[in-house]
């Protein structure tokens, strides 16, 4: 069951990769990297959970850099 979730959240990043804009590429790639994190921990893939933490960070800053603009 917890692959799904795996799946689900290749599928977000992938549609989210598509995106032009960059606010709603930023907040459908930061959905993405969260059920990552959860999915990686889930199965014990401390690799996995790590880029995942720093592409969280990533686009976090991005969205607070749109959000001054």
């Amino acid at each position: 069951m917890i692959e799904y979730f795996g799946y689900l959240s290749s599928i977000i990043i992938a549609i989210s990769i598509t995106i032009k804009g960059g606010f709603y590429f930023r907040v459908l790639n930061l959905i993405g990297s969260v059920c990552f994190i959860i999915y990686a921990l889930s199965i014990g893939s401390l690799p996995v959970a790590l880029i995942n933490v720093y592409a969280v960070g990533v686009n976090v800053f991005y969205l607070f850099k749109l959000k001054k603009k």
